[in-house]
């Protein structure tokens, strides 16, 4: 018998009535979500008392072209957060049938006490395992092959993930590339750089045990990769490569060096400024013919918000504790519960300006840079590095897209707001930003401190291009325009070179 709440005919219409009211009439009273000039394609955007009112919040379905969005979708893995609970991971492989395992890690993380605990646990229900270890940090096609070529003679019916975003992402490639062995390698991958097919069935579990606080990839189906070919970091994007289960366990990132802890930390700060001033997803076009094609991807959406905002308060509170003590478990364990607030917030939302200039920067590395504190045997930009080095010049791009709400994120670094225009957000914001990085220590200045110089702008502008999938959500951005779009990100770069 289905039980149901009856509401009295006249209540019914008045209820109905009101909400047609709010909805077609009024938009939301939030200066963040009011603001009409909010996200405006135009570096020059007329006065806002210029432009009609328009609501940056829910959708409405007023488009006449039929082009533009008006449905958001919320993805995300479930997550189990606690310390301790990596010691239910062979639990969970009983529970969803698992006979035979693939556990996948890296050379460092596989010494560790996690990996260890996993292979208990599942040893614990009798479930046979196979460890593949051998996952690149930063991975570029060749390592994930690999990877695969590995998994498919194996045939795992589930696949369980320790290590950071690096090992997350590989073995989310693994899962779908078993799924689809007859697929060729670019089937999958984002275009223009690939075909950018859909992913047209559910693949194997997937349970993530992130040894790091910062790519929230447990909580996403993100993953991304270096594409040799084209100097150019690419990646697959897609709701069924997104993990069964995160197992979110702040014992597993005791063990990070303070220099890996601020640079996942920067990765956090960067998803969660990036995926709040994101271009609404009610202005992204086109909509999609099939609900199966609506991009992980959407734009900024008020369930995004949430967790962005609250994951970037949290970073900036925690993550300085987090690097400067070592046996801060307190800032520890916020940090991981931030990095999968802001999973949850860009994977949904996505990213811009950060992400998609920061996959040259790494790819392309001109001096061999080699980051203090990371145990790897080549030259490595950390991801979280690459991304929150252009961070400064970046919001103060974004700025005149919605000044409000890049105020609000200046206020989460504890910034006055009361007396600062709007006109000056960008700047403040900017600003504010890099304070931080210079007190949180050991951050190279600029592109400059990375080893680039004004003659590799180009090249790095050809190498951020091809990254459409976050730049089509990127405020101020003159898509419309291959020659604007080239000359804003030149600019970009340039004033990145030193902060």
């Amino acid at each position: 018998m289905t039980a149901a709440i009856r509401i009295a005919p006249s209540r019914a219409a008045r209820a109905v009535n009101l909400l047609r009211t709010i909805q077609y009439t009024h938009p939301p009273s939030c200066p963040c979500h009011s603001n009409p000039a909010h996200h405006h394609h135009s570096s020059f955007s007329p006065p806002l008392t210029s432009q009609p009112r328009r609501s940056r919040g829910l959708a409405t379905p007023t488009d006449p072209a039929r082009q533009k969005e008006y449905a958001f979708e919320l993805a995300a893995s479930s997550i189990r957060f606690g310390a301790g609970c990596t010691n239910e991971v062979g639990m969970d492989a009983a529970n969803l049938g698992a006979r035979r395992v693939m556990l996948v890690t890296d050379a460092v993380v596989g010494k560790l006490d996690g990996v260890k605990r996993v292979k208990e646990a599942l040893e614990r229900e009798g479930i046979d395992y196979e460890v593949y270890g051998k996952v690149r940090v930063e991975p570029k096609d060749s390592s994930v092959k690999e990877a695969i070529a590995a998994a498919k003679p194996y045939n795992p019916d589930l696949f369980i993930a320790v290590g950071g975003g690096s090992v997350i992402d590989t073995a989310k490639l693994m899962n779908l590339y078993t799924c689809f062995p007859d697929a060729d390698f670019l089937d999958f991958v984002n275009a223009p750089l690939g075909a950018g097919k859909p992913i047209t069935q559910k693949l194997k579990p997937l349970i993530a045990v992130p040894t790091t606080a910062g790519t929230g990839s447990e909580t996403t189906g993100t993953a991304i990769f270096d594409l040799e070919s084209k100097r150019a970091k690419t990646g697959i994007a897609h709701r069924n490569l997104k993990p069964t289960l995160g197992l979110c366990d702040p014992l597993n990132t005791r063990t990070m060096p303070s220099a890996v802890h601020a640079s996942s930390g920067l990765d956090v700060l960067c998803h969660a400024l990036e995926s709040w001033t994101a271009l609404p997803y009610t202005e992204r076009v086109p909509r999609p013919k099939n609900p199966i094609e609506r991009p992980a991807y959407q734009g900024a959406n008020p369930i995004s918000d949430i967790f962005s905002l609250q994951a970037l308060r949290s970073t900036v509170k925690f993550l300085p504790r987090a690097v400067k003590d070592p046996d801060d478990f307190e800032a520890q364990e916020q940090m991981l519960l931030a990095a999968t607030l802001a999973g949850v917030g860009f994977g949904n939302a996505g990213v811009h300006l950060c992400h998609g200039m920061s996959y040259p920067i790494s790819g392309q590395n001109p001096s061999q840079y080699r980051h203090a504190g990371y145990d790897v045997p080549t030259p490595l930009i950390p991801h979280g590095v690459s991304v929150a080095v252009s961070a400064p010049a970046v919001f103060r791009f974004t700025g005149p897209s919605n000044p409000d709400r890049h105020l609000a994120a200046a206020e989460a670094f504890g910034v006055d707001v009361a007396g600062v225009k709007r006109e000056s957000a960008g700047e403040v914001l900017g600003e504010a930003l890099a304070e931080f990085l210079v007190k949180l220590g050991d951050q190279p200045r600029g592109l400059k401190a990375l080893g680039f110089k004004s003659g590799d702008v180009d090249a790095l502008v050809e190498g951020t291009i091809p990254q459409k999938r976050v730049l089509m959500l990127a405020p101020n951005l003159e898509l419309e325009s291959a020659d604007a779009e080239r000359e804003q990100l030149r600019g970009l770069f340039e004033d990145a070179m030193s902060y």
